[in-house]
Parts: C-alpha cells; structure tokens; sequence
C-alpha cells in the first residue's frame, strides 16, 4: 500500500480538487492519502472561509483517509517554513510520496530550482511551494518521491468560467455574492451558501493595531514598511487595495499579505524563536482507514499526538489565540472547538 501526503489549504476545497484527489486515485489505486491542512489563515496570510473543522469534514468526504493540523505559527510564514514544518509531520506519517499541484508540473525543472537561491520571482505560487517541498526532501535526506499534478487554470486567474478554477476566482466571486456552487462540491457549497463574512472587519482590526503598536515588533515588520502603513492605513477601504499599494519590488504582495497578518495576530519577532520545529502532531479527523493507520504507526511517531488545545505547547496557546482573532473575523464563536476534543470521524 503506498502512502501518500498531500500539503493543502482549501481555501475553499473546490472541483479542481476534486480533480487533484481522483488523479492520486488513478496513480495509486491502492494507497491512503494523508493531508496536512492549514487551519485559519493561508500561507500568504488571507482569511480561509472555511474553518479547519469544515475542511476536515469535506476531506473526509472525498477520499482523504486522515487530516492533520498545521499549526498557525508555521501556516502564514515563507514557503520554505510552511514546507518545512509540512514535511516534518508526513515523515512522521511514513509517507512515500508527496503529491502536488503544479502549473509547470515539470519535477526536473522545480528539482533543479531547489539548488538555486533565487527564483520566486521566476515561479508562480504553487511551483515555488513545491521547489520549497522538494528542498525540504533533499535537505533532510526524506525518502519521499515527489510527483506534480498539472494545474488546470493560473492560480490566479480571475475571469475563467469553467468548472474548474482558482481558489482566488471563487473567493473574490464569494465576496461579491456571486453565485460559485458550479465551481464547488455539493458538500462545500451548503458549509457556504449562507455563510456572509465581512471581509473588512480585517481591514478595521488592522487599523486599530496599526495605530496603537510598535509595529518593528511584529514578524517581517522594518522602519521602511512601518512608516509606510502608518500613513498610508486610512487611505485605502480594503485589504487588497492596502496590500497593493504597500509592495514593492522587495516586498511582494504575499510578504506584505504575511506582515499584514502577524500584524494582526500579534505574531511578534521574538516569538518565533522560541520553537524552529513542530511540537506535537494534532489529529483533526479520519475514516476508518486513516484511523487503523494512526493506531498502528501511533508508537513510531517521535511527537505527542494531540486533538485539541493543550496549554503546554507555545504553538497550541498561539493557535487558540488564532481561532478566537479568526472567530471575530468570521463572526462565528467556534473557540469552543478549539478546547474539546473534536476529531471528525467518517
């Protein structure tokens, strides 16, 4: 039986992954896929609109044996800590094969770019998440074969109408009350058919830290990008107009999107020296498949095993904080969640 990962943000889980999971079912008739997921925020620091219990349960749904969290702390950071804390969780797991989304979907070019410094400006987002998993591989001498999967549309594609398209089209379509149930499961359009998040309660949250904070404090946060949002904070009506009009050549639009978030989340500099590796392993859901799987490997995994909050891991403490700025956010009290143990089981 092969055992495949799978890195993901589902940020929504639409048809394109659908696609994603039946093209690793064709491959691997015979395997368990184990995913990783972000929780609250994506790695470029944007709002999910599904909750990570949402997600879980839509994985479940289709075809992902068992779900793991990736904690905040390592979620909204550059692509190479996202794929180093991702990576350290699924060879826990034993997994032999990382499957990922690529628009290239050329392993020998992305291989031959992990032994280069500089490519991001080279790369779209997915390609250089999956140079950074590829890294992350040959760094630590895994023994994970990696194999891409073509994307069928630009991750950020705005005006395709098919079935399938960008994460990206179908939230700006979702926050403009634009219809999106041909772009999503069935399963994912009734967690948001009815579901209104007002995305500039973010911007207001950040308004009011930014005026009232030491903003070089915070993770990414320099005197040139300080000064900046300082004057600029009140010009713009949106995050993405805010976003857009602090980048730079230097600074992208994802590293000011990250910097906007630890600004919020109160993700301070000094923080993040207090742990460089995952502490624990938290269990968000599995069928029965990903459940025999736990309980059999569960002795060779060289981390706790955890399903909700617990107190003594700086990286737990920061994700109950997380859920609760993200409750406000999304004007749903799901703190709750977070302290009990709420495994999904399919």
């Amino acid at each position: 039986m092969n055992v495949i990962g799978i890195i993901t943000e589902y940020n929504p889980f639409h048809n394109g992954h659908i696609y994603h999971i039946n093209k690793i079912k064709e491959m691997f008739p015979n395997s368990i896929i184990i995913c990783v997921t972000s929780s609250s925020f994506s790695q470029r620091g944007e709002l999910s609109i599904l909750n990570k219990w949402e997600k879980t349960n839509i994985s479940l749904n289709n075809n992902i044996d068992l779900v793991i969290e990736l904690p905040y702390f390592f979620t909204v950071q550059s692509a190479d800590i996202f794929a180093h804390a991702s990576l350290q969780i699924l060879n826990e797991f034993k997994i032999d094969t990382l499957v990922f989304g690529s628009e290239s979907n050329n392993i020998d070019l992305l291989t031959k770019y992990a032994n280069k410094n500089n490519y991001e400006d080279k790369l779209p987002p997915n390609d250089i998440l999956g140079v950074s998993y590829i890294k992350e591989i040959i760094k630590n001498r895994y023994n994970i074969k990696t194999i891409s999967i073509k994307r069928t549309n630009s991750y950020n594609d705005r005006e395709n109408n098919s079935n399938i398209v960008s994460a990206s089209n179908i939230r700006e379509k979702f926050y403009n009350n634009k219809n999106i149930k041909k772009y999503i499961p069935s399963i994912t359009y009734e967690y948001l058919k009815n579901k209104k998040i007002d995305n500039n309660k973010y911007l207001d949250l950040l308004k009011y830290k930014i005026i009232n904070n030491k903003l070089t404090n915070y993770l990414d946060v320099n005197d040139e990008l300080s000064n900046k949002l300082k004057n600029n904070i009140f010009k713009y009506n949106n995050i993405e107009s805010l976003i857009k009009n602090t980048k730079t050549k230097r600074y992208n639009y994802s590293k000011i999107s990250r910097m906007l978030n630890h600004i919020l989340t109160s993700l301070l500099k000094a923080d993040t020296s207090k742990t460089k590796n995952i502490e624990y392993i938290r269990i968000l859901g599995f069928n029965r498949i990903g459940k025999d799987y736990l309980h059999n490997i569960k002795k060779e995994i060289n981390y706790p095993i955890i399903y909700n909050y617990d107190k003594k891991y700086v990286t737990s403490i920061y994700e109950l904080n997380i859920t609760k700025i993200y409750s406000i956010l999304i004007n749903d009290n799901i703190i709750d969640k977070e302290y009990k143990k709420t495994v999904i089981k399919f």
